[in-house]
């Protein structure tokens, strides 16, 4: 839409307003209900999600929120997205050494190549299992919405991705803690599987602080470095996707769409790599950025209909939980083998 006059700018506010403030709202909702206990073991991202579904089965969601909905699911997240890479350095890759590296990049594409065959196995869709991959590969909804931008994929298959990832991420982060003992780990050893392994950066440090301080820090900078992966992994699905549809449509070859927010999150980690920005700052935007994922997760949830996740069936349900069974035991057994 051409907004270059000032009544047209005030008409694009407008129609944008309602919705914004209805994510705003229940982003907000979200941030309160997390200090409440049972609550407060849920990220705002996961609460928020839930609301906006909620809201809409259950309430309804008014046509005049639409516009605004759409803007906070799409062009919030990408800011989102861009902004994430504030919180990113390429001194987190190395602090973690040569086995580490190694450990999360094996981990990282194994079981992005193994959830794509799996999926593929059940006749689960192509881009459905991507979203899982990616999800279960890099860092949960983040990596879900991210690719989602990139696949053109459907509200639906978004958000039954996000769901899956946190379901099968949350169980790792009660499942986890009770397991060092078992499975002979130590606590420096269980810190790097849960931060090789698990979904969100948030269900990562909630299992690995339950042990020890330890085991939290080095869960902290496994996980960072493997969220790294994000750039190089949705431009590689870019690409094969943009391959998929060329060779569907029989066209000729065309101009690849990168995603271009991905371009400036890579240039937020560099900048943040030379250690240009002051903590308090880098502190203030990871808060800001939070509460914008939340606000991208309450739309997400908003166009969330129940009827049409059941009509997708169980399979994608079975994708994840394999996907979640491969990534905990390949990155155990290179834990063992390495450390």
């Amino acid at each position: 839409m051409n907004i270059s006059s000032p009544s047209q700018v005030w008409r694009w506010v407008s129609q944008q307003s309602y919705g914004l403030y209805l994510t705003v709202a229940l982003a907000g909702t979200a941030y309160l209900l997390r200090n409440l206990p049972i609550f407060d073991l849920f990220s705002s991202l996961i609460i928020a999600i839930v609301l906006g579904i909620l809201f809409r089965n259950i309430i309804g969601m008014p046509s005049y929120c639409q516009m605004g909905v759409t803007f906070s699911m799409k062009r919030i997240l990408r800011f989102a997205i861009i902004l994430l890479g504030m919180q990113l350095s390429l001194v987190q890759v190395l602090a973690i050494g040569v086995k580490g590296i190694g450990l999360i990049i094996f981990t990282l594409f194994s079981t992005f190549g193994f959830t794509c065959w799996l999926g593929r196995q059940l006749g689960v869709s192509k881009s459905l299992t991507y979203l899982i991959a990616s999800g279960t590969s890099i860092c949960g909804a983040s990596a879900v919405i991210a690719t989602s931008s990139t696949t053109q994929s459907s509200d639906r298959d978004t958000t039954y991705a996000v769901a899956i990832v946190t379901i099968f991420g949350t169980l790792s982060m009660f499942l986890y803690p009770l397991l060092p003992t078992l499975l002979s780990l130590t606590p420096e050893t269980f810190g790097i599987w849960c931060g090789a392994s698990i979904h969100e950066v948030a269900q990562v440090l909630a299992a690995a602080y339950q042990v020890s301080p330890i085991s939290g820090e080095l869960a902290s900078i496994t996980k960072l470095s493997r969220v790294l992966w994000l750039a190089p992994v949705i431009l590689g699905i870019n690409y094969l996707y943009s391959q998929r549809k060329q060779n569907y449509s029989h066209q000729a070859p065309t101009a690849i769409a990168i995603p271009w927010f991905i371009f400036y999150f890579i240039l937020l980690i560099i900048l943040n790599s030379l250690n240009i920005f002051p903590t308090e700052f880098k502190s203030a935007i990871g808060q800001i950025n939070k509460f914008l994922l939340t606000i991208s997760m309450a739309a997400m949830g908003l166009e969330t209909k129940l009827q049409q996740l059941r009509e997708t069936g169980l399979k994608p349900l079975y994708l994840g939980a394999g996907s979640w069974l491969f990534i905990s035991t390949v990155s155990y057994g290179l834990v063992k083998m390495f450390y």
